[in-house]
């Protein structure tokens, strides 16, 4: 590519692709990709991008181009790799001027410049380290700036390799210019305190950005301990200045990003290399400590500072690496090293203080959280708490570090805790709000530290002596401590709580739920999500029911109350919990509930998740209304409809629930609606999706198939048997047997039509038993499937058999022979008793017989049914005799104590499904008895005798023992 005619035409297809008109902007983009592997298109790319005459956004999207050849183009062995001849130009182009004036170009080109290091620096690229240093030296403040902002990129990038190879290249380099990098640093360190002293805002800034730009550079190389000392004499300077700086100088933000960026060195070289940084523990803690538990810190301080001391304090205080092995002989000489700094630094009076600091300064809720309260008591609720949040906010960090230390010197800290405890006894002065403030810091860490103070605290005689007290003390400003009191039930509850005292709770819980503080009810809403779910093996359900009524009326009217998205949901999510607690004793108090739910529905339409938590209340309510739930259907279908359609945006977050709702609302349906059976239409694309929920999509469909079996298949066998074919193909073992279950049940349920609606899949499951199939879980699914046509559609196995004689160009008798055989060969394959018992009943169907091929398969069919025998009859003790065990006569409703769920009513319409099943309704003895009877007949006497013959004796001694009596 010519560079002179090319850069126009470039230039110009670059313009174009810049437009916001999509008719212009999509063959542009074609034109560029097609450019991407032409020799010298990205040559011309950096004419264009250093050219600081051009528009801005064609340079922006030339060097997003070339960045993105680099990751493609660059390495020798990449298809369409750059020839080294042009690489060699544009290394050179690259570094020719340190002169971009967009910031955002200068970052973008800093970046591409790392990428290539990353590949061919130093070896094909040395000249590239000793051009940035020499850059940074000059006086011109752009080319210094942008020299700089390069070298921290390419730094950075060299420094994230991992091989030992590039590690050692790495370290050399360091090596050779740490020196540079550090007296770097300190120059414009220098340079900013100076100015900022002067008061030279517009001077100070600049020297500290620079200064920044260095510490970045210089913090690759903290290998070199020398610098992470000199870390902590620049981290004093930087906090002193900062008194000298007001909040709203220009300067103050960036000088506060190079603190963190300080404490950040300190914090990656603690994490990377621990026992390097053993030298560095007793200096860290005492900086962190006096800066956060001190007088020192008064003035200087800021928040992200003061999280970033505590992370470091943890750290060191929580870190593996410095603590000893139970003998300690067994630990390394550094982990003992370390350990001894600690135990040293940790005293008595210094636990005590932190202690004590992090209670009673950084526990209190400040000025801004109490006007919150007041302003927004919603938003106040919304704690950031779990995950990583300690890391970067204050509170979750303060709670964190107290619970690391107390779990780690808890027998020091608890007789200092307990203290504070016990200076706290009784009401506190309604009009000394500090001490409520204080009251309410102790007991927060009274619950953090719940676990370790198991044996320290008679939580009991507390909750019924005082807490309980306090949570009816209904004054205004006592609200922080009823907030605080629930919240420290709920912390103990699983910890040291006896059962008899829940009533007491929950009156007081019902108490609080009237109470008109937002918060205290949201804190209720917190500590019922903690106890009420199903792990919680304390609860039960009698001490509940006489506040069930109460209770869940007043959920009902705080999930009206409430506006915000989040406290919706938790609302929701107990009055869930309620409902799978109380079952079908909710049934009386709902209708409010279903009355606003479509409301809420309508009212969520931009918000995903709170309608997550509406189709999770959705799934208990149907489980507690049972087949009343038949009267939410002109809601409720909607809904699942909606959820469970692939084709609307939505369903990425509601899916998983909705096929729950939809599978709970077939289980629980008396019949099968018009608009229940049409919402199946969304299944087809479900089982195209082969995702996760395919266990959930069999199990709908078998739900359909109990529900009504005749309607559901006239409509939709043909598609559903087509999608299965499909899906056979490319599922897992696990799933073809989840698949072929959904076949057997069809089989089960409506035997006569079944196997015709399911003919084009039958063949492969045939093939698969005689190809002996080595998955058992599989192949005992092909037997069931296949025991069912033979046994209950004689007529269309028949049929089957022909089938595949002539697919597989062999004998009728020689197929059956190879099927029998490996039926009884499989036989252990098969796990469930009734699945065996199935077995047998369908390989004696084939009994009375002439044809040669089953008697000679004969021994095996007996070996069979003895087994069967063995599975299914039971001895009765007093008379001595066998009856089959799986034999069921009639439908009784189950007796169902108060804590067991009643059954569905699929679970009723599979009991009447197993009174027409031959598995149940069929005495194994009397078939085999009555089978052999025939067979008998057929043969003579004689003929019977010879066929036995073939039988072990010992086998036959079995049998004729189970057929006593007949």
């Amino acid at each position: 590519m010519d560079l002179n005619s090319a850069s126009t035409i470039v230039l110009q297809v670059l313009t174009q692709a810049t437009s916001q008109d999509t008719a212009v902007l999509k063959p542009a983009e074609e034109q560029l990709k097609q450019w991407e592997t032409q020799p010298g298109f990205y040559s011309v790319l950096l004419n264009i991008f250093t050219n600081h005459t051009l528009d801005v956004n064609v340079r922006w999207l030339a060097v997003l181009y070339f960045k993105n050849g680099i990751d493609r183009y660059w390495r020798r062995v990449a298809p369409h790799a750059l020839s080294e001849e042009e690489k060699t130009t544009l290394r050179a182009g690259l570094i020719a001027n340190f002169n971009e004036p967009v910031n955002q170009i200068a970052t973008q080109i800093s970046v591409l410049i790392a990428k290539v290091a990353r590949v061919d620096c130093p070896r094909q690229w040395p000249e590239l380290i000793p051009t940035l240093l020499e850059s940074v030296k000059v006086q011109d403040d752009l080319r210094q700036h942008r020299a700089l902002l390069t070298f921290y990129h390419v730094t950075k990038t060299l420094a994230s390799k991992r091989l030992a190879a590039d590690r050692k290249l790495f370290y050399d380099l360091a090596s050779g210019i740490y020196s540079f990098a550090c007296s770097l640093w300190n120059h414009h360190t220098d340079t900013f305190l100076q100015q900022a002293c002067r008061g030279d805002e517009a001077a100070a800034t600049n020297s500290l950005e620079r200064t920044l730009l260095s510490l970045k550079d210089t913090y690759c190389y903290y290998i070199f301990q020398g610098f992470l000392h000199a870390v902590f004499e620049r981290l004093k300077q930087f906090l002193e200045c900062s008194r000298s700086i007001r909040a709203e100088n220009v300067c103050r933000d960036r000088l506060e990003k190079t603190i963190i960026l300080f404490t950040k060195v300190l914090l990656d070289f603690l994490d990377q290399h621990p026992f390097s940084f053993t030298s560095l523990i007793q200096r860290s803690l005492e900086f962190a400590v006096s800066y956060v538990f001190t007088e020192a810190g008064e003035g200087v301080v800021f928040e992200r500072f003061i999280v970033q001391c505590m992370n470091l304090i943890k750290m060191i205080v929580k870190n593996y690496a410095y603590k000893p092995s139970k003998y300690i002989e067994d630990s390394s000489p550094e982990t003992i090293e370390a350990h001894k700094i600690k135990t040293a630094f940790f005293t008595y009076p210094t636990l005590m203080e932190i202690c004590r600091r992090l209670v009673t300064h950084y526990f209190l809720l400040t000025e801004e959280e109490l006007t919150m309260w007041e302003e927004d008591p919603e938003g106040f609720t919304v704690e950031e708490t779990g995950g990583d949040s300690w890391k970067y906010s204050l509170r979750p960090c303060t709670e964190v570090l107290f619970i690391d230390i107390f779990h780690e010197y808890n027998q020091t800290l608890t007789p200092v805790l307990l203290e504070m405890v016990h200076s706290l006894q009784g009401t506190t002065n309604m009009e000394d709000t500090s001490a409520i403030l204080i009251k309410d810091a102790v007991y927060n860490a009274v619950g953090l530290a719940a676990y370790e103070l198991f044996d320290s605290v008679d939580f009991d005689q507390w909750f019924k002596n005082q807490l309980l007290a306090e949570l009816q003390v209904s004054h205004n400003r006592y609200k922080p401590i009823r907030r605080r009191v629930i919240w420290l039930i709920g912390q103990w509850i699983s910890v040291k709580f006896k059962s008899d005292l829940r009533p007491m709770l929950y009156e007081a819980i019902r108490n609080l739920l009237q109470d008109q503080d937002l918060v205290s009810c949201a804190m209720c809403i917190i500590f019922l999500n903690g106890f009420l779910p199903v792990d919680d093996f304390e609860f039960r359900t009698d001490q509940f029911l006489p506040y069930l009524e109460s209770m869940f009326t007043l959920l009902f009217q705080l999930l009206q109350e409430v506006t915000e998205c989040d406290t919706k949901m938790h609302v929701l999510h107990v009055l869930s919990c309620v409902n799978e607690r109380v079952n079908v004793q909710i049934r009386p108090y709902v209708g409010c509930l279903v009355q606003y739910l479509p409301l809420l529905w309508k009212q969520s339409e931009e918000h995903n998740m709170l309608r997550c938590a509406i189709l999770t209340t959705l799934i208990h309510l149907v489980q507690g209304l049972g087949a009343d739930s038949k009267n939410l259907y002109p809601f409720l279908l909607p809904v699942i409809q909606l959820s469970t359609d692939v084709s609307q945006p939505p369903h990425v977050y509601l899916l998983e629930d909705g096929l729950e709702l939809w599978l709970v609302t077939l289980e629980n349906s008396p019949c099968l609606t018009p608009e229940l059976l049409r919402i199946f239409q969304n299944m087809s694309a479900l089982l195209e999706l082969s995702s996760e929920n395919l266990k959930n999509c069999f199990k709908i469909i078998n739900a359909y198939i109990f529900l009504s079996s005749t309607e559901f298949l006239q409509m939709y066998a043909v598609d559903l048997c087509r999608s299965f074919c499909e899906l056979l193909k490319d599922i897992t073992t696990e799933g073809q047997v989840q698949a072929l279950k959904v076949v057997e049940n069809v089989l089960k349920v409506n035997p006569v039509l079944g196997p015709q609606m399911f003919q084009p899949l039958l063949p492969s499951v045939f093939k698969g038993i005689i190809d002996g199939e080595r998955y058992p879980m599989l192949m005992s699914t092909y037997l069931g499937v296949m025991g069912r046509v033979l046994l209950q559609n004689t007529s269309f196995f028949s049929l089957l058999l022909n089938q595949m004689a002539c697919e597989l160009g062999q004998e009728l008798d020689q197929i059956l022979g190879n099927i029998i055989e490996m039926w009884v060969d499989r036989m252990d394959n098969i796990t469930q008793p009734e699945r065996r018992k199935l077995s047998a009943l369908a390989l004696l169907s084939l009994l009375p017989s002439l044809n040669g091929v089953i008697q000679d398969k004969f021994c095996g069919i007996i070996h069979v049914t003895l087994e069967g025998l063995y599975d299914v009859m039971t001895e009765d003790p007093e008379t001595g005799t066998y009856k089959d065990c799986m034999l069921m006569s009639h439908f009784e409703e189950p007796k169902v104590t108060e804590d067991e769920e009643p059954p569905t009513e699929q679970d009723k319409r599979k009991k009447m499904l197993a009174l027409k099943d031959p598995v149940h309704t069929v005495s194994l003895q009397q078939f085999v008895y009555e089978k052999l009877k025939a067979q008998q007949e057929l043969l003579g006497e004689q003929g019977f005798h010879a066929l036995m013959e073939t039988v072990d004796t010992e086998v036959v001694a079995q049998l004729q023992e189970f057929l006593q009596g007949f």
